[in-house]
């Protein structure tokens, strides 16, 4: 049959690029679809104006929110999906973060750390992941925060960098929240597809969004997918990496066209309780890389907090209203620095997607923070203690929280369990009830821990495509 691979892979992000680096390493062949393309080199992606006051690289979709309130998710349609954006943060979850947390609504995974252990080692190498040398004033900061108190612990964060990103500022100052031109980010398109281009098993078909899967010999068996172009295209396996708010939405519209049912579709859609922190102080910001230190506090297990990247007056425009002078905007960024509060959402069913439907006319994100308690209790807390110790270090701060439209960090809305009654993927990552449709983006994550979940997508995706690889064979 024309346009038939072993396998078809829906979304180029960190769980889609690895599950096809390892499909291939395997023998195997694959087609990647990914509905954007790849990201200008012109140098838009680093700039300040296109990338945060116009939003020019955001998706273009609307949904709305639990009030029927519009807004547009910060979702990126490109090669390589949000990665080409993120901050480069690539942590691994704690051993206690892959167990049930009664107490604070958190689900277990149906695996354990050690599980995962070994494909998190194999991501850090692909993406290079290393640390940075704290710079001068950060170091100052940190002391200042931490001194000799044992309840803040300090330790350096792990980055998907190259070595000589301080050689070129502009790409120092501009990596957290934008896209690389000179490739000095270790993304899923640098990392993971990049070193596939010129494999003839391979497959890259971009501006190609995925609509549907097509029903085979049954409806428990996918044929292939289907585009929104018309085109079809044929495979033994499917794997959706479409990411938490569209992989759902492929897999509700197969399971309604075929007649099958799972309620969790959807469901316990997780995206943490994120905050920014920016602190002031007199003397003027020169650090360039910034986001190199990781903070933690004994008393709030489920919290941490990191160093965003450069901050001027520039960029703090783009977040404050129009009326405010650009020369008080321009002293305020010039003597700012920021940082990034995280806090676990536990798991609720009510926060999920809903489909489009009669009573939803457009795709609907249904969370609510009252809705987790203890999270929300948390979160709140952290705040407030970390202000303190800005405070003591001679930095006054202010606190925003991040609206729903912030999905950075979207997950869970698929996830995977040993119980098909309480889950939608299995632990081998399979669909339950489809014998040849798997999952790789973070969806299936069952808790969000409380640190970014990039590096455990890619080594949920790797553990996955191995498994199947070795299953099936090479071909």
């Amino acid at each position: 049959m024309q346009n038939r691979y072993d396998n078809i892979i829906i979304g180029s992000g960190a769980g889609g690029a690895a599950a096809a680096y390892q499909l291939i390493q395997s023998g195997q062949s694959v087609l990647l679809l990914e509905r954007g393309h790849a990201l200008p080199k012109d140098g838009s992606t680093l700039d300040v104006s296109k990338v945060h006051a116009q939003n020019s690289f955001n998706g273009q979709e609307v949904w709305q929110d639990q009030h029927g309130t519009a807004f547009r998710p910060n979702e990126f349609f490109n090669l390589g999906g949000k990665t080409k954006w993120y901050g480069a943060a690539l942590l691994r979850f704690s051993a206690q973060e892959f167990m049930a947390d009664d107490s604070y609504q958190c689900q277990p995974w149906p695996l354990q750390y050690e599980d995962l252990k070994p494909y998190y080692q194999r991501a850090e190498q692909i993406l290079k992941v290393k640390t940075f040398e704290m710079e001068p004033q950060l170091k100052k900061i940190c002391n200042d925060l931490v001194g000799n108190k044992i309840d803040w612990h300090a330790q350096a964060l792990p980055l998907g960098l190259s070595a000589t990103i301080q050689q070129h500022p502009q790409e120092a100052m501009h990596f957290d929240g934008f896209a690389s031109v000179a490739d000095l980010k270790h993304d899923a398109q640098n990392s993971f597809l990049e070193p596939l281009k010129d494999n003839p098993r391979f497959t890259c078909l971009t501006g190609k969004q995925a609509t549907k899967l097509l029903s085979g010999k049954n409806r428990q068996h996918i044929d292939g997918v289907a585009c929104v172009d018309g085109d079809q295209y044929y495979a033994d396996r499917v794997f959706l990496a479409a990411g938490a708010l569209h992989s759902p939405r492929i897999l509700h519209e197969y399971f309604q066209q075929t007649g099958q049912q799972n309620s969790l579709i959807g469901c316990f859609y997780k995206c943490h309780l994120n905050s920014v922190v920016l602190a002031f102080s007199l003397s003027r910001k020169t650090d360039q890389l910034r986001k190199t230190l990781l903070l933690l506090n004994k008393h709030y297990p489920h919290s941490s907090a990191q160093t965003l990247g450069w901050l001027d007056g520039e960029l703090l425009a783009t977040q404050l209203p129009a009326w405010i002078p650009k020369c008080l905007i321009n002293f305020l960024g010039s003597r700012a620095y920021g940082f990034w509060l995280t806090s676990e959402d536990s798991s609720d069913k009510r926060n999920r997607i809903h489909f489009e439907t009669a009573k939803h006319t457009r795709p609907t994100l249904d969370y609510s923070q009252e809705r987790l308690p203890q999270s929300k209790a948390e979160h709140t807390q952290f705040i407030r203690a970390f202000k303190r110790r800005l405070l003591r270090a001679g930095m006054l701060s202010s606190a925003r929280n991040m609206p729903v439209e912030a999905t950075a960090h979207a997950c869970g809305t698929l996830v995977t369990g040993d119980d098909e009654n309480h889950s939608v993927v299995d632990p081998e990552g399979k669909v339950w009830g489809i014998d040849n449709l798997y999952v790789v983006d973070g969806s299936v994550l069952p808790r969000s821990s409380r640190v970014n979940p990039a590096l455990t997508i890619y080594a949920w995706a790797l553990r996955t495509a191995k498994r199947v690889a070795k299953r099936t064979g090479p071909n």
